[in-house]
């Protein structure tokens, strides 16, 4: 199994393309959320909250999935099948700032686009995905 991610689709993850990401229900059924990505050469990056349903699913099943098409060319896509291996709150609003200047070009996701005081509603992490499984298409 290959498990890296190729130089000639790194760019997927790291520019503003919308991943989709599955997760497993407490059922076994599989539950699909459309996230901002980023990848820091080992692990894929996301931002949620450990209130929603993504953030509940990660914390009793750590098994994921994540499609992330190119939007240029949509016969170029990557796909992985991973294992989340760290759930932080530390730096977790830096990095969530960082993605939301990335995908709307926008200073603060609190303030910017969801009210300040929804801050204090939620608990705030950054998820960090182990790839297991890396397919590819169109190199």
């Amino acid at each position: 199994m290959d498990t890296s991610i190729p130089e000639t689709h790194r760019n997927i993850l790291t520019e503003p393309n919308h991943a989709v990401l599955t997760t497993v229900m407490p059922d076994g059924t599989p539950q699909s959320s459309l996230v901002w990505v980023d990848y820091d050469g080992e692990h894929i990056i996301i931002s949620t909250t450990l209130e929603r349903q993504k953030g509940r699913n990660i914390q009793a099943n750590p098994n994921v999935a994540l499609l992330v098409m190119d939007p240029r060319d949509q016969a170029r896509w990557i796909a992985l099948h991973g294992v989340v291996v760290k759930i932080t709150d530390e730096d977790a609003e830096v990095i969530l700032d960082d993605l939301t200047m990335r995908y709307r070009g926008l200073v603060h996701y609190y303030g910017d686009i969801f009210p300040v005081e929804q801050r204090e509603k939620e608990t705030r992490v950054t998820v960090k995905i182990q790839p297991v499984l890396v397919e590819v298409e169109n190199q």
